[in-house]
């Protein structure tokens, strides 16, 4: 959610959102919002059926996809090539054009097998970006905890953001 508001209203940068049905219902258990409210924060909202749409295919142009939060049996699906829906598909697509790939894969603990493919997804391109939080910026809220985990994806896609507080040194923690 918090990434979808940070890149609302961003010039240059079109937001189309594949929301999976168990997506759709882990937004409402965590948030208590629902699919119509997420319209509202992208450009195009996809039926995670609907196969036939654009991104489906290599020639149209995106920059790079996030899956978040990224499950490990949709993590999996993508590593194995089994584009059963369009979130599976776009993924499998961004990897075949060499596009960035962002997967906030968020189950923990990892097996041998979850970390043997992200082993395999990493070498075929994609980035592995589990939502950890950070705490060298001295968080005080959940809003700061979750903004750590967007900050460092909006780098990946190569969107910074201004308001990001960079790491300067132990000098500038201490100094809060």
């Amino acid at each position: 959610m918090r990434l979808l508001e940070r890149l609302q209203g961003r010039p240059g940068v079109e937001i189309h959102l594949i929301l999976s049905r168990a997506g759709e219902k882990t937004v409402a258990i965590e948030t208590g919002r629902i699919k119509a409210e997420l319209k509202t924060l992208s450009n195009y909202l996809w039926n995670v059926e609907d196969i036939s749409a654009p991104m489906a295919s290599g020639s149209f142009p995106v920059d790079g996809m996030v899956i978040a939060p990224c499950s490990i049996h949709t993590m999996s699906a993508i590593a194995h090539g089994i584009s059963s829906n369009l979130l599976i598909r776009a993924a499998d697509v961004m990897l075949k054009e060499k596009r960035r790939l962002v997967l906030m894969v968020r189950e923990s603990p990892f097996h041998l097998g979850h970390l043997r493919t992200m082993t395999l997804l990493a070498e075929m391109g994609a980035i592995i970006a589990p939502p950890i939080p950070g705490f060298y910026n001295r968080p005080r809220t959940i809003e700061d905890l979750v903004d750590t985990s967007v900050d460092r994806v909006l780098d990946l896609l190569g969107l910074p953001d201004d308001r990001i507080r960079r790491w300067q040194g132990p000098e500038w923690a201490a100094g809060e």
